[in-house]
């Protein structure tokens, strides 16, 4: 499987690592730490080079509960760090944004995925990214991050989540976007209780029905605290236990603040189901 990103072709025959770059003050687990243009480029060239091939890199906090910024303000944060990690680094790298203005300044300075919490829902912006021939992540929440926690409520989470996935792959292709450049996203511990993701990571095969490359987001998730009774720095066993799961049941690619330990937990997964090392 290929992941059409614009300039780009991702590989997806194994599990690919897609590392988490934030460059807001108020981002639930590193918030602050990476906001400076140089800060970031040390922490996005640490991630590539424990194996990352994707960097995403996000410039408005969706944590619960969070508040928005406007588009400028975002923009200020995520385009000069796009621009030094595209001139500084061969990866590929992803915007994390519902705002049109922000996808296309991001692309502008390098960028070549669009990682959407809200699906490519706001006016304008599947024509946009048809137009710009990005690859996309089309992210399933219920609700909006300031209240998506508040009291969410499926009566089949499963079948509900991949109706939603499969309808809005729908549009975007209707809209002009390559079906080989949609990604999927189920949006685990986004308007869902921890029940509500347990159980789409169960039965996470059913979502690759559509034979769209499928993005899971485990790390550091309020999941893991639930179950585990873990401190978000206290996470990450929990989260590689998440992530090859999520891997053997059929994710193709693993958004993580840990990089080197996924990807050594994936490939360790694809060794055990191809049989084989290289």
């Amino acid at each position: 499987m290929q992941w059409q990103c614009r300039h780009r072709t991702i590989d997806l025959a194994r599990p690919v690592v897609m590392g988490i770059l934030n460059v807001t003050p108020d981002s639930f687990s590193d918030g602050g730490r990476y906001s400076g243009v140089e800060a970031a480029l040390a922490r996005a060239a640490q991630m590539v080079a424990e194996g990352a091939a994707i960097i995403d890199v996000g410039g408005e906090s969706t944590r619960p509960g969070s508040l928005g910024v406007d588009a400028a303000t975002e923009r200020e944060r995520v385009v000069p760090v796009i621009e030094r990690i595209a001139a500084s680094l061969d990866v590929a790298i992803s915007i994390d944004t519902s705002k049109v203005e922000v996808m296309a300044a991001a692309v502008g300075a390098g960028a070549c995925i669009v990682n959407d919490v809200a699906a490519l829902c706001a006016p304008g912006a599947r024509a946009w990214a048809a137009q710009a021939r990005v690859g996309v992540c089309l992210m399933h929440m219920q609700g909006e991050p300031r209240t998506m926690q508040a009291d969410p409520r499926y009566h089949d989470v499963v079948s509900e989540v991949n109706a939603f996935l499969l309808n809005e792959r729908a549009h975007c292709i209707a809209a002009g976007i390559a079906a080989e450049s949609i990604a999927l996203d189920p949006g685990l511990g986004f308007g869902k209780r921890y029940e509500h993701s347990l159980a789409l990571l169960k039965h996470l095969d059913h979502l690759t029905a559509s034979g769209a490359p499928l993005l899971v987001g485990v790390s550091r998730k309020s999941l893991i605290g639930e179950v585990l009774g873990r401190g978000v720095e206290e996470r990450l066993y929990g989260g590689l236990g998440l992530a090859a799961w999520a891997a053997s049941r059929g994710a193709h690619v693993l958004r993580t603040h840990d990089v080197a330990p996924t990807r050594d937990a994936i490939r360790m997964v694809s060794a055990v189901l191809e049989g084989r090392v290289n």
